[in-house]
């Protein structure tokens, strides 16, 4: 339990604690809460967020009168995201010169208690329980080494599924009753939404580590090795932990074009249940889910950005450093030169040329030429036109077949693309599939995982090792 100093200081400084003591509370929680957790907007620009903002705020006056809330919505959101506040984040993206606004963790953990208040007309505790000993289950037997004792539980397990198939064959099923669905979908619901913050969560850890690598980019004196080897020791303990461990996990799950149809068709069936009222913010969850964690992998790719220029700016300053050296020599040769005219000495080259034993090559005789003077033409002409060919491949008709996969699943990989249409033109088509881009199909590339595409050219086998590349529709709608 916390002792009465750190209460004390969380109320001072933890952002969600001054949120729910701030005296436009209900505004700032009702209004954010309702625009950035409960329609799951990871990004907004300053101006669309004032806009808003300012509807609300016209609303409220009507129904309030014209004194409450007096000020205009642009110094709110400017008190929202300033320093002392620590609600909504103020930054810019790349190539726009225009603020865009993000809510926080705290921002979100406040929206989330000031929910939990209100009272719950149904409140499920037998799924709980079942979720917990599950957990513990799984704890127990993924941590024990005894394999005898690993084959009694298996054993067990398999005649239990037995004794259910039996039973089943039989034509005793047992299903659940309406309370027990409702209950296992108020925690799947809950639990859905905590994930999402989890990811707000997990990318601010993310922005907090980059912002400390350019902190020590831009304050480092010391040798390039050195400070590589800072860098990428701070990035290895982030990929290492426990968290990134369990980040890599979760999204290498939402990469896997069977999990994501599994799970899609699980949400399906989930909510066509008479006993469950059907929640868009639930059925669309396997989505928020893949965007939240995209935005929270481009995070931490600017790490890797962050190394790559770091190493183009040191290679221009040493580059440029060596140049002023050798305009030094120069300008002090010239400078020397009319002073000692008896002593003169000629460069056959302006640089030395350097020689190392171990890099030539080593002899390798000639093979003898093989001629057949029998022959005295040939026998038939050789075909030029492959020469002068050239291969146009036809974008529609790759759109056209992507297009029609998506009607069929929320999402699609290239190599099912590739197995139900096989690259007429090789590896030019494929390569263009990387250059899809059309309305409602958004692609996700991820370099981490590997995925092999095969195909026949020629009456011949290839194969090409090549990132995992999905298409998912965007809008959740038919993509024609």
């Amino acid at each position: 339990m916390l002792s009465h100093d750190d209460l004390a200081r969380l109320r001072d400084r933890h952002p969600a604690w001054r949120l729910l003591r701030a005296a436009n509370a209900p505004l700032i929680v009702g209004f954010l809460g309702r625009t950035f957790v409960e329609d799951n907007v990871r990004v907004l620009t300053q101006t669309e967020l004032v806009n808003r903002l300012d509807d609300a705020l016209y609303a409220l006056r009507e129904q309030l009168g014209e004194d409450a809330y007096p000020r205009p919505a642009s110094a709110y959101v400017a008190d929202w995201a300033s320093p002392e506040s620590g609600w909504l984040r103020l930054y810019y993206l790349e190539g726009s010169d225009e603020p865009h606004v993000d809510a926080t963790p705290a921002l979100e953990r406040a929206v989330a208690w000031v929910a939990s208040l209100q009272e719950r007309a149904f409140v499920g505790t037998e799924s709980r329980l079942h979720t917990l000993v599950g957990l513990l289950r799984q704890i127990v037997q993924g941590s024990d080494t005894d394999p005898e004792h690993r084959l009694e539980l298996l054993r067990a397990e398999r005649a239990r599924l037995d004794e259910q198939i039996a039973r089943a064959q039989a034509g005793e099923i047992d299903v659940l009753d309406p309370t027990g669905q409702r209950d296992r979908y108020q925690q799947f619901a809950s639990t859905a939404r905590e994930l999402l913050s989890d990811f707000r969560e997990v990318e601010v850890k993310f922005r907090a580590l980059d912002r400390q690598m350019r902190e020590t980019i831009a304050g480092w004196d010391g040798s390039k090795g050195e400070l590589l080897d800072r860098l990428l020791g701070d990035r290895n303990a982030i990929s290492e932990s426990d968290q990134g461990r369990s980040f890599q996990a979760f999204y290498d799950f939402l990469l896997s074009a069977e999990q994501q149809d599994e799970l899609s068709d699980l949400l399906d069936e989930v909510h066509r249940l008479d006993a469950i009222v059907p929640d868009d913010r639930v059925r669309r969850i396997d989505r928020d889910w893949l965007g939240a964690a995209d935005r929270t992998q481009a995070t931490v790719r600017t790490l890797s950005d962050q190394l790559r220029r770091f190493l183009d700016d040191t290679v221009w300053l040493e580059n440029r450093r060596v140049i002023e050296l050798l305009r030094g020599i120069e300008s002090s040769s010239v400078a020397l030169r009319d002073e000692r005219p008896d002593i003169r000495m000629t460069l056959a080259a302006t640089r030395p040329e350097i020689s190392l034993p171990f890099e030539r090559p080593l002899y390798a005789p000639p093979a003898p030429p093989q001629i057949d003077s029998t022959v005295t033409e040939a026998a038939e002409p050789a075909e030029t036109t492959a020469l002068f060919s050239v291969d146009h491949v036809d974008h529609a008709r790759l759109v056209g077949q992507v297009r029609a996969a998506l009607r069929r699943r929320t999402q699609v990989s290239l190599g099912e693309i590739v197995d139900e249409h096989p690259p007429e033109q090789g590896l030019a088509e494929l390569m263009a599939y990387f250059a899809l881009a059309e309305d409602g199909i958004d692609l996700v590339i991820d370099d981490a995982a590997r995925q092999q595409v095969a195909w026949a050219d020629d009456d011949t086998d290839r194969t090409a090792d090549i990132p995992t590349l999905l298409y998912v529709r965007s809008d959740g709608r038919d993509p024609s």
